[in-house]
């Protein structure tokens, strides 16, 4: 009996077909706007014009978060090429962090992937009175002042933390995200 299918070798050279339009290798490679966020990156508020780099300020203390992209200071690409990109900023009184959190915060400010560990929904949800996080698809939540660590529900994974400081009073990217951003496949 003859086998039908598609052998590596054929999936190999055609996934390499696609990444290649006219000699440009295309996708988070080659797209400066789905480059994860790097060190010394600010980061600038998602769906307002100008790309201004926000400031610890610019988050309000105890209140939902604010959602926002890396930007690249030297050429200034806004990084929204890719949904991973999306980092979610509250601003906590320091002294409820634990030392982790604390150590990757920057002036009370937490950043963390807004891509839920269950299914790659957004974590949207901001309850203020347990001061957690939620995912409206599958209610996970998560504890952002312990390091986003996942407090109930589906989420296999606490959300990946993107560690912050300051630059000239802005707010950077001090470090990689902590972990893979990214969800159980279906």
């Amino acid at each position: 009996m003859a086998k039908i299918g598609v052998g590596r070798r054929a999936v190999l050279k055609g996934g390499a077909a696609l990444l290649l339009v006219k000699g440009q290798t295309v996708g988070a490679q080659g797209d400066a706007a789905a480059i994860r966020p790097k060190e010394g990156d600010f980061l600038v508020k998602v769906d307002t014009p100008g790309a201004k780099p926000l400031t610890p300020d610019d988050v309000p203390v105890g209140m939902t978060q604010t959602m926002a992209w890396p930007l690249d200071p030297m050429d200034g690409t806004v990084r929204n090429g890719s949904r991973l990109n999306r980092i979610l900023l509250l601003r906590l009184d320091s002294s409820t962090l634990t030392p982790d959190t604390r150590a990757r915060a920057a002036d009370g400010v937490v950043a963390y992937t807004a891509i839920c560990t269950h299914t790659g929904c957004e974590v949207i949800d901001w309850h203020a009175d347990e001061q957690m996080l939620s995912c409206p698809c599958h209610y996970s939540k998560f504890d952002p002042k312990d390091g986003a660590r996942v407090a109930d529900g589906p989420a296999p994974r606490a959300l990946p933390a993107l560690p912050l400081q300051t630059i000239d009073g802005k707010l950077a990217v001090a470090k990689p995200f902590t972990t893979r951003v990214g969800f159980e496949q279906p």
